[in-house]
């Protein structure tokens, strides 16, 4: 089976995320969703294989989501707007087997997919 990681490179718990992974002989593909934004589409899968609401997906405390005028009461078309723009309002880590996925808050939770 194929794991991927949407990881952040820059933050603590995507590392501890993928070490975690990686000391269990798991090797991830890597998406570097900052440097390759993922599309509405791609964006709209993995909201499917979480099984979340897209707001529960995103990091509400950056910057950019007050500065977008954006709140929990924001309608799923402005915010999925809003990740393609802004990626960094995606939550990280997350790790996905294609069809299943899962949010690393905290890392460890990465091993419930694996």
């Amino acid at each position: 089976m194929t794991f991927t990681l949407w990881h952040n490179p820059r933050c603590s718990k995507s590392r501890a995320a993928l070490k975690l992974l990686e000391e269990r002989g798991f090797r991830p593909e890597i998406r570097l969703y900052l440097k390759d934004p993922p599309t509405a589409g791609e964006i709209r899968a993995l909201q499917g294989a979480l099984g979340l609401p897209l707001i529960e997906m995103m990091r509400t405390k950056e910057g950019i989501f007050r500065e977008r005028g954006l709140s929990r009461e924001s309608d799923d078309a402005t915010l999925l707007q809003a990740i393609v723009e802004h990626p960094v309002l995606l939550e990280r880590p997350i790790l996905t087997d294609g069809n299943r996925a899962v949010v690393g808050r905290p890392s460890e939770r990465v091993l419930e997919l694996v």
